[in-house]
């Protein structure tokens, strides 16, 4: 994807612009690493010397010092906000990531996920003293039953592959209790499918078939039916799928399916296209997980906090884990234990990400069932406003085909020029832009997946589009330089990536003294 042994800092604009004495530009700040400002013989704090005490560590308690740095406060708030300043967010500008959707988070969901009784709630005090809270995960999951047309929701995943993973538990429970377990070994996964859903398939016990898709980006009921056998028990099927595509089949595939003794899971990290526009239960589905940040504005980012609700259909409902809300006359109570049921028990040690469900129900209210919908139909009109305004310039793998929620491009528009994504995005680094998912999905080379959300104005699509535009001109034109010095104004201009990944430098080495 580059060339190895590309220079770190190459010979460009900025390295030949004057130089200051404190290696500062103005507001870009040449922030050094935080052992490299604090002291190690002092802290910013005075800590007693600790009472006697016997250590319960062992041979593993620390022999050494702990080598930590020591700074003041204005010293540690100015070198992580001096930090945060060279980090990109949604509140910078927008997100491109196709397939992620990195959508605002509206400050209205902030603000009561902040209230008293949200904030503060604790998974282990009485259920009797934390009504309001159950009656919220109870209002979140009548929702999103209603949204997908199904019969159950759990709670507790915490994640989009976590909720694949409580899917498929669910599949495998039910396919155990039909007494199949030792026939039904094998799950159907399209080529083009996100690469956690062979791997959640693998983790539980299954081998993966692969099914191909054809050269409209689709699934064909064909191609189902020829992968179909007595050992298969699921298909792990994205819809809309990586591709930004919508499956114009899906209701033929589930059919084949379940006439065929199998279940149908619906990866379903791309919802957020079709919400208010199509329930994944009328089209067959079995157990479908919900990202809640891609869907309903939860905070996507940094590893987390995340939340992967997954909806059942009545066929896998009795199977759904522990814990779950129950209405006992004018109570709610968290049924906490599998025991007597067809559970397949517990996989999460509480009901779920607490704060994120406050913030989904939170975007539900306030949009309603005719706002959910313009959601959808905002961001399906961005991502194919994105798509119309660059296919003259860019090459599209599935010619003019409308799109979903993300427009999808490959660099066959790039061929003879000696460039390739990997450049173009760097060059949109400079631009002020962080870059659009490159080489994904794996079925299209050199693709590269714009997802505009239903967030961004129509003045800020115009400018990013003309931004590209902008960039394939000069790649049209020749300017091999502009695209391969790239970027040449981040604070760290292009790595050497291949020589990072390979020899990466993860621990910091105090310099011997001079």
């Amino acid at each position: 994807m580059n060339k190895q042994g590309r220079p770190t800092r190459p010979e460009d604009v900025a390295a030949k612009a004057r130089a200051t004495f404190t290696g500062n530009r103005a507001l870009d700040i040449e922030e050094a690493l935080i052992f490299e400002t604090g002291r190690f013989d002092a802290t910013g704090v005075d800590l007693d010397d600790p009472a006697p005490f016997q250590s319960r560590l062992g041979p593993h308690a620390r022999e050494g010092a702990l080598n930590l740095p020591g700074l003041t406060e204005p010293e540690a708030l100015r070198h992580y906000v001096r930090l945060s300043r060279d980090n990109y967010s949604i509140d910078a500008g927008i997100y491109p990531l196709g397939s992620c959707t990195m959508k605002h988070n509206p400050r209205l969901n902030e603000r009561i996920a902040r209230l008293p009784g949200f904030a503060d709630v604790h998974p282990l005090q009485p259920v009797s003293t934390a009504q309001g809270a159950l009656a919220v995960i109870d209002a979140l999951a009548k929702a999103l039953m209603t949204m997908t047309g199904m019969s159950a929701v759990a709670m507790p995943p915490k994640a989009g592959a976590h909720g694949e993973l409580c899917g498929m538990m669910a599949i495998k429970a039910a396919i155990e209790a039909r007494g199949e377990r030792e026939t039904r070994r094998v799950v159907l996964v399209p080529d083009s499918a996100h690469g956690t859903n062979p791997a959640t398939a693998a983790l539980i016990g299954f081998s993966v078939r692969p099914v191909p898709a054809g050269e409209d980006g689709n699934v064909s009921v064909e191609a189902v039916k020829s992968a179909l056998a007595p050992d298969v028990a699921a298909i792990m099927l994205t819809n809309p799928n990586t591709c930004g595509l919508f499956e114009r089949q899906i209701a033929g595939i589930a059919e084949a399916l379940h006439g065929a003794g199998a279940y149908f899971y619906c990866d379903g990290a791309n919802f957020n296209a079709i919400v208010g526009k199509t329930r994944p239960g009328d089209l067959g589905v079995d157990a479908m997980h919900i990202n809640l940040h891609k869907t309903f504005s939860t905070p996507h980012g940094g590893g987390g906090p995340g939340a992967g609700p997954v909806a059942l259909s009545s066929r896998l409902a009795p199977y759904a884990p522990v814990p779950f809300v129950a209405r006992e006359g004018d109570e709610l109570n968290l049924v906490e234990h599998a025991e007597g049921t067809a559970s397949f028990g517990r996989m999460s040690a509480f009901h779920g990400q607490m704060g994120m469900f406050v913030r989904a129900l939170s975007f539900i209210l306030s949009h309603g069932a005719d706002g959910l919908r313009q959601a959808s139909e905002d961001a399906v009109l961005s991502a194919n406003y994105v798509r119309a305004c660059l296919n003259d310039v860019m090459s599209a793998p599935f010619g003019d085909r409308p799109c979903m929620h993300e427009a999808l491009f490959d660099d066959r528009w790039l061929k003879d020029t000696g460039l390739t994504t990997l450049d173009f995005a760097k060059a949109m680094i400079d631009e002020g832009y962080h870059p659009m998912t490159v080489y994904f999905p794996l079925i299209v080379h050199g693709a590269m997946l714009i997802e505009p959300t239903e967030s961004e104005s129509k003045a800020g699509l115009d400018l990013f589009i003309m931004t590209l535009r902008y960039l394939a001109f000069a790649v049209k034109a020749g300017d091999r330089e502009r695209l391969l010095s790239a970027p040449v104004f981040a604070p760290r201009r292009r790595l050497d990536e291949t020589r990072a990944a390979r020899q990466p430098v993860l621990r910091w080495t105090r310099p011997a003294p001079a």
